[in-house]
């Protein structure tokens, strides 16, 4: 079981349900949009980006980047480690239906890969001297600022297994917070060598 300090801020109780038999720590669930009314659960979360720091886990959908920007509205962004999920087509087990966009939520997705985003970003978060990438290199890399680098950055999440959702600062904070120079690296020398073909 994974140890940590912060509290882990996810949308539903089935989430956190996941969550528990992952995580040793407090997971806070905000009832998806159900945040924007509650004024109690915000000033929780507040409380706990002040006092240990948060981590925010919210499904790979347009749904659940709208909650993460929401919380760093109301906290201060360097209290907050974000940790991202794949994105993955399917079902949850318990719906009739696929989601509006068809991907596994973080309910949804297998165990194995939820411990590891975790184990990754719980690990490298810890210790912010091992940032490596800037957005100047993102640009002399030619993955900001080009014609062609919304294209290459794509192929890149892709690449790495990233939700297709991350802004240009999102991509460059899982970067820094979740891969290794060395893991990056190679991501970027792949899809160099697949455009070269």
């Amino acid at each position: 079981m994974l140890r940590t300090d912060k509290a882990i801020i996810v949308e539903g109780k089935y989430d956190k349900i996941k969550l528990s038999s992952i995580i040793d720590g407090v997971i806070i669930q905000t009832n998806g949009f159900g945040l924007y009314r509650d004024k109690n659960k915000r000033k929780l979360i507040k409380l706990f980006s002040e006092k240990t720091g948060i981590i925010i886990l919210t499904d790979s959908d347009s749904a659940g980047f709208q909650i993460r920007n929401y919380i760093k509205s109301f906290v201060d962004v360097s209290t907050i480690t974000n940790v991202y999920i794949p994105d993955i087509f399917g079902k949850e087990k318990r719906k009739n239906k696929p989601s509006k966009e068809g991907k596994l939520g973080v309910e949804g997705i297998p165990q194995e890969l939820l411990t590891k985003a975790l184990e990754k970003t719980i690990y490298i978060s810890e210790d912010k001297k091992d940032r490596f990438l800037t957005s100047a290199d993102l640009y002399n890399l030619g993955l900001s600022g080009t014609r062609s680098s919304k294209k290459k950055r794509k192929a890149l999440i892709k690449e790495l297994d990233l939700p297709e959702h991350l802004s240009t600062k999102s991509f460059l904070d899982v970067i820094n917070n979740c891969f290794t120079s060395e893991e990056f690296k190679k991501a970027l020398d792949k899809i160099s060598t697949d455009e070269t073909r």
